[in-house]
């Protein structure tokens, strides 16, 4: 059997929320936009934010957040894999903690899976009440659900999988499970036993125990490593026109990008910018709103705001070049993966620290730019709590601090 998460997995990440709260009057939207960023930063529980988010709901109608449910589109690629795990005799699950029961449910059957569970909404002649209750939303809840199903299911733990993405799904992560995270976040690529980036469809040699194969690098992959690495001519810039006016020019263009990004899962299109998103995110990007630009140019502002040429210089063309250099690499060069970082291999890791290394001594001396290098390269290995485009310049730029 296999059981899946759905946001991030099956359905682009956080769509359902936004796709409700753009229907809320402006304070509603910015208090499921805080309670949102609460939980994802880890301040309050996902059970605490899910209650204040539908407590604004209190008095809409059933069948507008049914319908509003339908514009966070199903991933492409998740029908034929559904159709290829039954092909195989595999029974499917859904099982969501940020998704009412009845939307879950719905999904489940265009996908033809099995059975599926959300958390209950509380509703009086078809209105929402704004309460909410279930299994999924408590401590340990998806655990409690998936134990249920097996044994409905008269299946044992080895006889499952379970594919997920983020820390509200560790719980179902028992040693006898065949645990695979998909495009996941640190915990969960401390607790996997595969991890699969990029196309849903690499899902499948995972949940079946197979190799995950690795693809070369597509288009879009070459394009979003050339903007990454244009980075590295940030401290150019800098000497030519000023830290200041720089870090004004980073923070408009990201203004504008986030605006795009928003446009862009509504259909809609900002010239240029939308286009050059389409042509350079990932496969799953292009269904969420990709943040990934965003942070990487928060790293780069807050390494030139905290810290001063040299080390700021250095810093940002190492992350730069070095994390650039790495992804590239790491599909080209045939190696195997690093066992503690379950997607990364040695051959784009020792790329990249060249490649950082070359970038360190054009603001360093040898050593110190070796120090750098090297920090940044164990950094991008890592599975850390914190986003690598803003750790890996802090990171290095605060060690190159500490030894200058």
């Amino acid at each position: 059997m296999a059981i899946f998460d759905v946001e991030g997995v099956l359905i682009p990440k956080n769509r359902f929320l936004f796709e409700v709260g753009k229907n809320l009057c402006f304070s509603q939207l910015m208090r499921v936009l805080l309670f949102g960023f609460l939980y994802a930063v880890g301040g309050i529980s996902l059970k605490s934010a899910l209650k204040h988010i539908f407590s604004n709901l209190r008095g809409a109608k059933v069948e507008w957040l049914m319908q509003t449910a339908e514009k966070a589109e199903i991933i492409p690629e998740a029908k034929e894999l559904f159709l290829q795990l039954k092909a195989q005799g595999c029974k499917t699950a859904l099982v969501s903690s940020g998704i009412p029961a009845p939307i879950v449910k719905r999904l489940a059957t265009k996908l033809g899976a099995d059975s599926g569970f959300g958390f209950d909404v509380a509703v009086s002649n078809n209105i929402l009440t704004g309460e909410i209750c279930g299994d999924v939303i408590e401590r340990n809840g998806k655990l409690k659900v998936i134990t249920q199903v097996l044994a409905a299911e008269k299946l044992s733990p080895v006889d499952c999988a379970v594919i997920a993405d983020d820390r509200n799904n560790a719980s179902m992560f028992l040693p006898e499970i065949r645990k695979v995270g998909y495009n996941p976040d640190f915990r969960i690529i401390l607790k996997a036993d595969a991890v699969v980036t990029g196309k849903l469809s690499k899902i499948l040699p995972a949940i079946n125990g197979q190799p995950v194969v690795r693809t070369l690098p597509s288009r879009n992959d070459y394009l979003r490593e050339l903007i990454h690495g244009s980075g590295a001519f940030v401290p150019v810039i800098c000497s030519l026109i000023g830290v200041f006016s720089v870090v004004l020019a980073i923070s408009a263009v990201s203004a504008i990008y986030a605006l795009s990004e928003l446009l862009r899962i509504e259909g809609r299109s900002m010239p240029l910018i939308s286009g050059v998103t389409r042509h350079s995110a990932s496969q799953t990007e292009l269904y969420e709103f990709t943040g990934a630009p965003l942070y990487f140019a928060s790293g780069i502002l807050i390494t030139l705001l905290f810290f001063q040429a040299p080390i700021s210089s250095a810093a940002i063309a190492i992350f730069a070049l070095g994390d650039s250099t790495a992804s590239i690499f790491g599909s080209l060069i045939p190696a195997k993966f690093l066992p503690f970082t379950k997607g990364k291999t040695l051959g784009g890791s020792l790329a990249g620290f060249f490649f950082a290394l070359i970038a360190g001594v054009f603001f360093l001396p040898p050593l110190y730019a070796l120090v750098g290098a090297a920090i940044a390269m164990a950094i991008e290995c890592l599975p850390l709590p914190i986003n690598d485009n803003v750790l890996i310049p802090l990171g290095v730029a605060t060690a190159l601090a500490l030894i200058i």
